[in-house]
């Protein structure tokens, strides 16, 4: 590699992937291809939609290649025609065979966005804030054949906070996962050789894909089970509850301690400008911001405002 830089191809689809591809791009190496998701329907007018990555690799003038699958050999072909020293993969969408792991001559690496073995797979993210967990991070590993089962290079970790969020946590572990990427181009491009640190054997958790069915609240749950939900499904798909007559999109919302005994799960308790209170299985889900049918998110004074009926109650 001596005289030339190292020959990345970068793969990855949504905007987690974005901070990663332009650390690529900063750090000397040579990003001589990307490949991502083709374009998909988006939008009420479900118009063909570039990828986050794909615009960004366009504005950059970085050539694209989106291959539906590697099965095809003339799609490893033309991979390998790109003689990459290493390919860089992040949330790109696909599982990629041995026979693509094998074709750059520093294999393949992965940023995923946690401290593995916990939350291999599609969600972990989301799946983290759901189990309550207090850390999340992000691994850079070396990829095998199996999901999300090959030996960590380099770790990121950070708290997950009561604020938290599926979007802000999303946003901290991206720049957390390209401040790793920089630093094992780094020490690759220094001559250096990462030692991988297998997984452990315990421990192993699988994050499964969101399913929008999964955004409905349940208030047979604790409070506090929903209130993670409700963080953690922000911003997709968004929890939704019927309350007081009517399906809402609930954006915001607190665990809080109240005395439920005699009422049933999902019972109004109460209605004032903190909030409205809805009895769970243990304590109460105060909601804070919801967005109506058709409308947008609002603070829940303005929706009273817009609910005259329950204005009344407003102490």
């Amino acid at each position: 590699m001596a005289g030339r830089p190292l020959r990345v191809v970068f793969a990855g689809t949504p905007d987690f992937a974005v901070p990663c591809f332009e650390a690529c791009r900063t750090s000397g190496a040579d990003v001589v291809a990307v490949y991502t998701q083709p374009d998909r329907p988006a939008g009420r007018g479900r118009k063909l939609a570039a990828s986050p990555v794909k615009e960004a690799a366009l504005a950059a003038g970085v050539p694209v290649e989106q291959p539906e699958s590697f099965k095809a050999q003339a799609d490893r072909d033309r991979l390998a025609a790109h003689a990459p020293d290493l390919m860089v993969v992040v949330a790109y969408g696909l599982i990629l065979p041995r026979k693509v792991l094998a074709i750059p001559r520093l294999g393949c690496w992965n940023v995923h966005a946690s401290l593995l073995p916990r939350w291999r797979g599609a969600a972990p993210i989301q799946r983290a804030i759901l189990a309550g967990d207090e850390e999340s991070g992000v691994d850079l590993m070396q990829m095998e054949a199996g999901l999300d089962t090959g030996p960590v290079l380099i770790e990121r970790r950070t708290p997950i906070t009561g604020d938290d969020t599926g979007g802000s946590l999303h946003d901290r572990l991206s720049a957390l996962g390209a401040d790793a990427l920089a630093e094992g181009l780094r020490r690759v491009m220094n001559g250096e050789t990462l030692v991988a640190r297998a997984q452990a054997e315990d421990g192993v958790e699988y994050a499964h894909k969101l399913d929008k069915a999964e955004a409905r609240l349940d208030f047979s749950l604790t409070a506090i089970a929903l209130e993670r939900k409700v963080r953690a499904f922000d911003p997709w798909p968004v929890a939704e509850a019927d309350i007081a007559g009517e399906r809402l999109r609930i954006w915001s919302a607190r665990a809080i301690d109240a005395e439920t005994a005699g009422t049933t799960p999902g019972q109004v308790l109460c209605v004032s400008r903190e909030g409205i209170d809805i009895a769970c299985a243990d304590g109460a889900l105060r909601l804070l911001a919801v967005q109506r049918p058709g409308g947008r998110r609002i603070g829940i004074v303005d929706y009273l405002n817009a609910r005259p009926e329950l204005k009344q109650a407003v102490s």
